[in-house]
């Protein structure tokens, strides 16, 4: 992460990409942030790379565009103490961190005030405490930012806290660094995840089948091995994964490392991001064509999520 490329202009010399590009790029926001690993499966020269389209910001994400929003999954409404949320019966989600190993220009919490959130073991206690309350809770996703840019020792104190609570039964991790920084998948991440009490998973995010290439495979495969069930969730992104080709190389990609496609979302709708989506109805004719190229299991479920719906909106 300390040699992650941070500059529109970096990026675009590493990738022999025209000069005027990082000028046109330079004055986002939301700042670039870009493992030199996963840059190193960019296609140099090439400007509509679908990893580069993930990571190099746009002009247009500075334009207010009605309908986007900052918080387009209405997390803040759900949030019960610093940190926790509750949307869906049954579980709950922690914000770990508000740190990424990867900036995707397309983040549903882009605009999340992080600053809000635990950064110490006693400052969870609150949350703890309203998991702890309620028995209707048997699963804790650890999301964020990405809690694997936690270190282990916090994260193993934080779920030996989550163990103490009886009836939590499950513990799922969401994280996209085993694609971006494989190499964060070691003996100590194994050993706490697959020693706890807890039944954990591991919800990884890749949208387009060169994110899975060499060491990502192997991390997945030692993920895999430990017993650790693996799903994938993708977004469905304008010039990164909306042809037919780009899914079903993904979805048989990810079954052949025995990871489970699990969701392909509907791009949430958030301030910046108009640039990626795309139309309903050319995903549910995308999701059609995987049915027809693809084993069942290997099609994953097309999903929306509406702000204070009880559950994701199956699309197909």
């Amino acid at each position: 992460m300390k040699s992650a490329i941070r500059d529109p202009g970096e990026l675009c010399r590493e990738l022999r990409l025209p000069a005027e590009l990082a000028s046109e790029f330079a004055n986002a926001s939301f700042r670039v942030f870009a493992p030199r690993g996963y840059v190193a499966k960019m296609v140099p020269g090439d400007p509509r790379d679908p990893l580069l389209l993930q990571v190099l910001p746009r002009v247009g994400e500075t334009e207010d565009t009605t309908g986007f929003v900052n918080d387009p999954v209405g997390d803040l409404d759900a949030s019960l103490a610093p940190g926790l949320i509750h949307k869906y019966q049954g579980r709950v989600l922690l914000v770990a961190t508000g740190a990424c190993a990867i900036h995707c220009r397309y983040c549903f919490r882009r605009h999340f005030p992080y600053e809000t959130t635990p950064r110490t073991l006693e400052a969870w206690t609150p949350a703890i405490q309203r998991m702890a309350a309620d028995s209707s809770v048997e699963e804790v996703i650890l999301s964020g930012g990405d809690p694997l840019t936690l270190v282990d020792s916090l994260l193993e104190q934080l779920v030996v806290e989550l163990e103490r609570i009886p009836h939590l039964k499950r513990l799922r991790l969401h994280t996209r660094l085993p694609v971006v920084i494989p190499e964060r998948v070691t003996d100590e991440l194994l050993a706490w995840l697959t020693g706890s009490r807890l039944a954990s998973l591991v919800v990884i995010h890749a949208n387009h089948p060169r994110e899975l290439e060499g060491d990502v495979a192997a991390a997945l495969a030692r993920l895999v091995r430990a017993g650790v069930p693996v799903l994938n969730q993708s977004v469905l992104l304008r010039g990164v994964n909306d042809d037919v080709e780009s899914l079903a190389e993904l979805s048989r990609a990810l079954v052949n490392l025995q990871v489970m496609p699990y969701y392909l979302h509907q791009l949430d709708r958030v301030a910046g991001a108009k640039h990626f989506e795309v139309p309903v109805d050319r995903g549910l004719e995308l999701i059609e064509q995987l049915r027809a190229w693809l084993p069942g299991y290997a099609v994953p479920r097309y999903v929306q999520e509406i702000p204070g719906e009880s559950n994701k909106r199956v699309l197909a």
